[in-house]
């Protein structure tokens, strides 16, 4: 477990309590909670500030821990910075939900996003002389690609799309990315991937399909909550 001890954000305020050097990352701190709940045991509340419920527990005797980062990139960006850079943790699982752009996907399979393209500004704060392609930790990947073999998951590796705009204006943006090839749509990994790089440590994110934006299909607010356990259980066994 990383000592907390003494150190607090704006925005994660521990009392002490541990953080592991592994954390899934749902966008939902009632994920977060649903989670601790139901894999983790001796869960210990961590953070409650704003209601970004944060927790640490052990998996199969391997410590790690489980928070909420709230919807988009500037929220993402936020918690997953301090939470590398304040607090020291090594390993970040983004476990969200995505829209699919592509026919082969389905309600409920798996997305694994080798990459995150995006519309958003996230990375200029790096004045690189170029355009930055954020992407996954390798290790993490292959790793959670075996996993997910393992538990029979149904699965797609590739790249997804990182939005900043959840309803937009124009309605051929999503066919736009479709035709390159995007997998399906988010709107955090980018600044997960780009935060992670910056300082070498690792990211990657997992994403349940929770609606088919080509074909108009889509899950429910309770089972995006609570039934993506394939998702989940993939990304708790990279603790």
């Amino acid at each position: 477990m990383l000592d907390t001890h003494g150190k607090c954000t704006p925005h994660i305020q521990p009392d002490g309590a541990p953080i592991a050097e592994t954390i899934l990352l749902p966008g939902d701190p009632l994920r977060a909670k649903f989670i601790a709940e139901t894999y983790l045991e001796g869960a210990e509340c961590f953070n409650q500030v704003r209601g970004m419920l944060g927790f640490t527990g052990t998996y199969r005797g391997k410590e790690v821990s489980v928070m909420g980062t709230g919807m988009g990139m500037p929220s993402m960006g936020i918690y997953s910075w301090e939470l590398i850079n304040v607090f020291g943790v090594q390993n970040l699982i983004r476990v969200g939900s995505c829209g699919a752009l592509q026919d082969q996907l389905n309600l409920y399979d798996v997305v694994m996003a080798q990459g995150a393209s995006t519309d958003s500004n996230y990375a200029n704060q790096y004045q690189l002389p170029g355009t930055i392609a954020p992407l996954a930790s390798y290790q993490l990947l292959e790793r959670a690609k075996r996993a997910a073999d393992e538990l029979g998951a149904t699965t797609h590796v590739g790249g997804v799309v990182s939005s900043d705009v959840f309803y937009n204006a124009n309605d051929q943006v999503n066919q736009r990315w479709a035709s390159m090839g995007m997998l399906a749509v988010e709107m955090e990994a980018a600044a997960l991937y780009l935060n992670a790089a910056a300082v070498g440590v690792n990211a990657l994110a997992l994403f349940t399909v929770s609606d088919h934006i080509m074909r108009q299909e889509e899950t429910t607010p309770e089972e995006r909550q609570t039934a993506f356990t394939q998702m989940m259980e993939i990304a708790l066994t990279l603790a």
